[in-house]
């Protein structure tokens, strides 16, 4: 018999949304994405990276399955604990959001600094509208900013961690 290691409390981990829950989640976003945006020829899609992106990328194949939009995906890049020391980067010119629908993604809300700065960034181009979608909501805001289109919302500590992991088993984790 092999002796349990304790590693501390750090490595306990909690499973809040299995890879078919996350899958059932995404799905029904796409819906919503559908839903509210049903009159539009086109969307982009503007994931915040890295897991933002990577969301994004999941949502435009998803809207593409269930709807006859054209949906644009774009990668927006940015330094999420001091975003106003470096610039922000966007996949695409700025200027090719002029009058278009865009909706902006990120794995996880908490205090919503992030989600308002790319925010910031994005309406400084004349865009139609912009809608923002995150997978999971732990509602500790900080910023006068909250998701439009939100997968799961979890109440939680500050001192509590949201890990979202995306590959061949998708989850959430809280720890």
């Amino acid at each position: 018999m092999v002796p349990a290691i304790y590693l501390g409390p750090m490595s306990e981990r909690t499973l809040v949304l299995d890879h078919e829950q996350v899958q059932r989640k995404l799905r029904r976003i796409a819906h919503q994405l559908h839903e509210e945006h049903h009159v539009e020829k086109e969307i982009v899609l503007v994931g915040i990276a890295p897991r933002g992106a990577t969301l994004a990328k999941r949502l435009t194949a998803l809207l593409e399955s269930v709807s006859e939009m054209k949906v644009r995906l774009v990668e927006l890049k940015l330094d999420k604990d001091h975003p106003l020391e470096r610039p922000v980067q966007l996949g695409i010119e700025h200027k090719e959001l002029k009058n278009r629908v865009v909706v902006l993604v990120d794995d996880v809300l908490m205090s919503g600094r992030t989600l308002m700065h790319a925010a910031s960034y994005l309406i400084q181009a004349p865009i139609k509208r912009l809608t923002t979608v995150v997978l999971v909501d732990r509602r500790h805001r900080l910023f006068p900013i909250r998701a439009d289109i939100v997968g799961l919302t979890l109440s939680t500590t500050l001192q509590e961690h949201i890990s979202v992991e995306f590959g061949r088993k998708d989850a959430v984790h809280l720890r």
